[in-house]
Formats: structure tokens, C-alpha cells, sequence
């Protein structure tokens, strides 16, 4: 079948000769190897059989051996199927605990025949197989009653027929259904208060998949879930109101596996619901709330109903606790609050607050109103500007309840004192102010207005006073600080000064240490604010800050000798 022939000739132009109906190119001599060799590729089942080698020397007789070669054929790979027949891939299941699980093993060919056995997580279970028609073995393995723990086990077909190789082997992976183990409401609140808003959670462990969460009140189903699963354990939280009608009743948390009938378990919790206060706030029943002025007495009725009875009761107005003071007319009296002489400043709204064990109560928000004649609105004597032939409105703003009926002007300079025509003046709609036109013509039209206003209760006893001054420049800013400074940047502020009687705005203008010119102006029309920023570090600035106004602007606030240092720099050092 095969020959290598050195006759004549080196070993390395050696003749060698495969015949074709036998190996072919398949098969050639190795005779760098001690000892030769004839190699054989790709060896084939028909390959088996009795070879003798025999070797001719010159001088030496000629020596002759045999060779046993046998063929051992792996067989294909293992299939693993089901008591259903269906062929398995990579997991088994999923089953349900207790369920019996059956799997057959079904090896082809192989030679010699191979042996077929199961693992489970590497440990041998079965190796007793059975021969199938033709070359088909088959082990048929039969689990009992899988348990919890078994979820996860890999189970393992082997075909062996040979040590040379690995064994042929197919792998399964165990997914099992498994019951909810626990299930508890966490977070039990006893007793609840009605019409408050609760969160309780339920957690369920040990189903797989995650079990399902659901909750009942008493038999009705309750909707306001969230719900969050993480491996095999289920958080359920749930938001829930309990009424006064929900006491006794009782919270159920259901955990069940959808895939396993009748898997289930319940945890109930049967709540007691109670009620903070309910309150509700009335004036005086003898009193009517639209004819009550300065000077009154008035009393509040605070209505209360509270299982368990209320412990405390407390007052408010306008935020403002309220303690019995004799001294100053505030008497409390069980569930009445007494307010002896009262004043504008008794006006606003008024709460009663009620304590009991479940919580506290505040009731509606009563508004007391007090009448009382007009007062000024701005306590102080307000400066007018204004340029000769220029018109003016002044507003004569007050406090007054009920709304004022009347305003007079009257107007004062160092010779003489003047009533203002009505013809000059108007009153707004809703009697809290009064504007009057007012044009200086002459030095004798600068001076003094004054306006008085009256209502239902009363004439006004202090005037509101305008002096009215020739109008001019605006004075300077003042109180400029810098602050929020940073390497680049910094923040200007000032204090406005007196406008010179005629609307001003303010200019802030940066320079250089050693330069005239500014680098740049920046306006803001209502307040003396100004923000710098991409400033150079370690340059001085000068900063100047004027008011400005039809008439001209103010003489100039300066910041001299402003720099700013670069941070790091600064941290360097």
C-alpha cells in the first residue's frame, strides 16, 4: 500500500509511493522521527486493519513488523428530550415544585459503542443504558419531586466510547416555578386617622418568578399600587385613605405565582381608624361683621368635634398665636375668644386650632374687619421736584375703611395758607386716593400741600404732606460697597440719592488707573446695581457711579484703587 524507496540514491531524493485505492496523498514517511514513521491524515473507518512493515537492507537481512490499527469512531452529539418528545436545548423546565421531571438521552452511532450516562451538577446519577433500533442507545433519567433547592442544577449527558477524547456531552440547566415562602404587611399603623393619606408596604419572598401583589379592603380591590420586583422577592407599596367607615376592617396583601395554581398566601391587618378634630370658626352670633369700628367689643365662637375630645385649644391671628392677656382686652374663654375696644391692628384673619390625640385641627379662616377713619398711607413728609410751568400729579394715598367719601387739599408757603379748589383734584374709584394737578408758575408756588380724607367713621386727624421743591440735578449716590468679588469680576452697590423732583436713572462708568478715558459706561434704569465682569487681574481700576436726570447728573462716586488679583497667583504665594 505504501513504500519509500532510497535505493541509488540519498535519503533525501528517496522514491515514495502511496497506492491510491488506499491512502493516497494521505499517507506519507516521516524520517526525521527515530524511529520512522508512516503517517497517515485524515484516517478513515476503512483504514482499520493488520499493516506489516517491512524493511530491505544491502547488507542485512531483511526485518518485517505488524501493526493493529484500530479506528475508534466518536459518537454524535447527545440530544436530550422530553416526556413530551420535544428536544431540549439549553434549560429544562420550567417545572413546578413537586413536579416528577423525565428526560431521555439519545446517542448515534459511535464505535466502539458507547457508554451514555447523566450528571446532575457533576456527580454521576445514571449510567444504565439501553440499545434502540439500530445504532441508537438512549439512558431515560427520572428526577422525583424536584425541590426548591434543585433550581439551577445542571444536568449533564455523556457518550464515552474512547479515553482520547473528551467525552460528548450536552448540558441542561433545572428552571423551576416556585411558591411565594412569606408574606407580611410592614409598617402596620394603629390607629389611623380618617381622610389621611397612608403608604404601607407588603413584601413577598421566595417565588420565582416574583409573585403578584394584590391588595384588598375587606373584599373590594384596591388600585392605588406601585410595585417593584428584584430577584425572587416583590415589594408592593400602597397609598390608601381610610374613612370612618373603614374601622374594623381589615387589609389584606395576597401574594400568588401566576404560573402555579392556588400558590398563594394572604396577610391581613385589621385597622382602627379614628379622626383628628373637625373645626369650624364663627363670629359672635349676636354681632353683625359689617358694622363693627374701633372701639368694639366682639367675641369668636370656635365650633369643635373631635373623637377623642379635644386637649387644646389655640388662637391665631394672622399667623400670630394669641394668649389671654387682660391687659391687652384679649380674653380666653373655653371655646370664645374676647376682644374688648378693638383697633385696625384687631383686623385680619383669624384661626382656632384644636388638639386631640389623633392630631390637630386648624378651622377655616375667619376675616374680621374693622372700621376706622382715613390715616396716610406714607407716615412721612414726601419731596416733589418739579421745574417752573411743569405739572405734576400728586397722589394722596390712605389707609381708610370703609373707602373714603371726600378728599381737601390745602396748600402752604412761608405767607400764606390756601384751600385747593375740588376742580383741581380727583378722587380714584375705590377711595384710598386722591390726585391732584398740581403746576408751579411763580417762587411763591413752592411750598407745603396738604390732603385730608373722610369716610362713614370719620374725618382724617393727621394730614398727608408733600413739599414741593424747585426741581434740579439729582444728588449723588451713596454706600457703594463691592461685593461678590472674584478674579474678574465684582458686584457694585449703591443707595440711591434724591432724584431732583424728576425720574433719574444711574451711570457707572470703569477706568483705568493711568488713563482719563473711560473704558467703558454701563447704565440701570431703576436701582444703582451694576455687575463687572472680564476684568484683567492685577490691573487698578477707578470706579465712578453718577445718578442722571433730564436736568444733568449728580456729582460722581468714585472707588479708586480697585484690583484684582488672579487666584493663582494668589494661591501660589
Amino acid at each position: 500500500v505504501c513504500s519509500f524507496d532510497v535505493r541509488g540514491k540519498p535519503l533525501s531524493q528517496a522514491r515514495h509511493w502511496s497506492a491510491p485505492e488506499v491512502f493516497g496523498n494521505r499517507a506519507y514517511f516521516r524520517t526525521v522521527s527515530e524511529p520512522a514513521q508512516l503517517v497517515v491524515e485524515d484516517i478513515r473507518l476503512r483504514d482499520e486493519g493488520v499493516y506489516r512493515c517491512r524493511v530491505d537492507f544491502r547488507n542485512t537481512p531483511t526485518r518485517s513488523f505488524r501493526y493493529n490499527l484500530t479506528v475508534i469512531v466518536p459518537p454524535e452529539l447527545p440530544t436530550i428530550i422530553d416526556h413530551w418528545g420535544r428536544q431540549l436545548n439549553s434549560t429544562v423546565g420550567p417545572h413546578n415544585e413537586g413536579d416528577d421531571v423525565i428526560l431521555t438521552c439519545r446517542v448515534i452511532g459511535g464505535k466502539p459503542e458507547p457508554a451514555v450516562r447523566w450528571l446532575v451538577n457533576g456527580i454521576l446519577v445514571d449510567e444504565e443504558y439501553e440499545h434502540n433500533t439500530g445504532d441508537v442507545i438512549e439512558n431515560r433519567l427520572t428526577w422525583s419531586s424536584v425541590k426548591r433547592e434543585d433550581l439551577k442544577s445542571v444536568l449533564s449527558c455523556q457518550a464515552i466510547n474512547t479515553v482520547l477524547t473528551e467525552p460528548r456531552e450536552v448540558s441542561l440547566t433545572l428552571d423551576i416555578h416556585l411558591r411565594p415562602l412569606t408574606v407580611r404587611i410592614l409598617t402596620k399603623q394603629l390607629p389611623l386617622v380618617a381622610d389621611r393619606r397612608y403608604e404601607v408596604s407588603c413584601e413577598s419572598a421566595g417565588s420565582r418568578p416574583p409573585a403578584i401583589i394584590t391588595w384588598y379592603k375587606g373584599k373590594r380591590p384596591l388600585r392605588r399600587v406601585k410595585e417593584e420586583t428584584r430577584e425572587n422577592v416583590t415589594v408592593s407599596d400602597l397609598t390608601f385613605v381610610p374613612t370612618t367607615d373603614d374601622d374594623g376592617k381589615s387589609i389584606t396583601c395576597r401574594a400568588e405565582n401566576p404560573n402555579i395554581t392556588g400558590a398563594y398566601l394572604e396577610s391581613n391587618w385589621k385597622i382602627d381608624v379614628v379622626f383628628p378634630p373637625i373645626v369650624s370658626l364663627m363670629l359672635g352670633s349676636t354681632l353683625n361683621p359689617d358694622d363693627i369700628k374701633e372701639g368694639d367689643d366682639v367675641y369668636f365662637e370656635c365650633h369643635v368635634k373631635a373623637n377623642p375630645p379635644w386637649r387644646k385649644l389655640s388662637w391665631l391671628h394672622n399667623g400670630v398665636l394669641l394668649s389671654h392677656n387682660q391687659s391687652a382686652r384679649i380674653i380666653r374663654s373655653n371655646q370664645s375668644l374676647v376682644l374688648q375696644k378693638v383697633t385696625r391692628q384687631s383686623a385680619g384673619n383669624y384661626v382656632c386650632v384644636a388638639t386631640n390625640p389623633e392630631g390637630e385641627t386648624v378651622s377655616n379662616e375667619l376675616a374680621f374687619r374693622v372700621k376706622y377713619a382715613p390715616t396716610c398711607r406714607q407716615e412721612r413728609i414726601l419731596v416733589v421736584g418739579a421745574s417752573r410751568a411743569e405739572s405734576l400729579d400728586i397722589a394722596c394715598e390712605v389707609e381708610t375703611d370703609p373707602p373714603a367719601r371726600s378728599f381737601k387739599w390745602k396748600f402752604n408757603n412761608s405767607g400764606e395758607t390756601l384751600e385747593v379748589s375740588p376742580e383741581r383734584f380727583a378722587a380714584t374709584s375705590n377711595g384710598t386716593m386722591s390726585i391732584l394737578r398740581y403746576t408751579p408758575v411763580s417762587e411763591l408756588d413752592y411750598g407745603t400741600l396738604s390732603c385730608w380724607a373722610q369716610n362713614a367713621i370719620g374725618p382724617q386727624i393727621s394730614p398727608c404732606v408733600f413739599q414741593v421743591v424747585a426741581a434740579g440735578k439729582p444728588f449723588p449716590v451713596r454706600n457703594c460697597t463691592l461685593s461678590n468679588q472674584t478674579s474678574s469680576s465684582v458686584e457694585v452697590s449703591c443707595q440711591p440719592g434724591f432724584d431732583g423732583g424728576l425720574p433719574q436713572y444711574f451711570l457707572l462708568e470703569l477706568y483705568s488707573a493711568d488713563s482719563g478715558d473711560p473704558r467703558c459706561n454701563i447704565t440701570s434704569p431703576d436701582h444703582p446695581n451694576f455687575f463687572l465682569a472680564n476684568l484683567e487681574p492685577d490691573v487698578t481700576f477707578r470706579i465712578a457711579v453718577f445718578a442722571v436726570n433730564s436736568k444733568g447728573r449728580s456729582a460722581g462716586i468714585v472707588l479708586e484703587e480697585v484690583t484684582f488679583r488672579d487666584a493663582e497667583k494668589r494661591t501660589g504665594e
